[in-house]
């Protein structure tokens, strides 16, 4: 069966970008950089893609130019095993620039979404459709996820 894996498009910060991912990523690393051939206008010899592993998951990170940019439709989740990971992770990705966003969302500072959430969500969600609506509702009262507050309100 064929591997999938994400390409990301960027401007001109792919390097930058997978940089600073496998920085904040154990067990990652970047593969292979290749660059912009002679003869291919402004660009020769500048990055144009970089392929990288996020703990054994590979990315590709494309400097395709100013035209596309990223948004909500697409972003990647990170399954943290506790408060601390969350907590790693969301101040980590929101650094030098990112936003904070919504019930575990943020934009890390090159624009991409992430979710950063309980590895056990389905645990801490499911349920009786009460105790689900409840650990909904305070979710939709956080930024960051609590895994605490979570679990507290789907006991209430």
């Amino acid at each position: 069966m064929p591997r999938t894996y994400p390409c990301l498009w960027f401007d001109r910060q792919a390097e930058e970008a997978a940089e600073f991912y496998v920085s904040v990523f154990p067990r990652s690393t970047i593969t292979t950089t290749t660059r912009y051939p002679e003869g291919s206008g402004e660009r020769a010899g500048e990055v144009l893609t970089v392929a990288f592993e996020l703990d054994g998951t590979p990315y590709v990170a494309l400097n395709g130019g100013p035209e596309l940019t990223f948004d909500e439709a697409i972003s990647l989740t990170v399954d943290c095993k506790d408060q601390e990971e969350i907590d790693y992770y969301w101040e980590s990705l929101t650094s030098g620039g990112g936003q904070e966003g919504p019930c575990g969302w943020l934009k890390d500072r090159f624009g991409l979404s992430w979710q950063v959430v309980p590895q056990d969500w389905d645990r801490i969600a499911s349920g009786p459709s009460e105790r689900a609506a409840k650990v909904y509702a305070a979710m939709m009262q956080m930024k960051k996820l609590d895994i605490a507050v979570l679990e507290a309100a789907g006991r209430s």
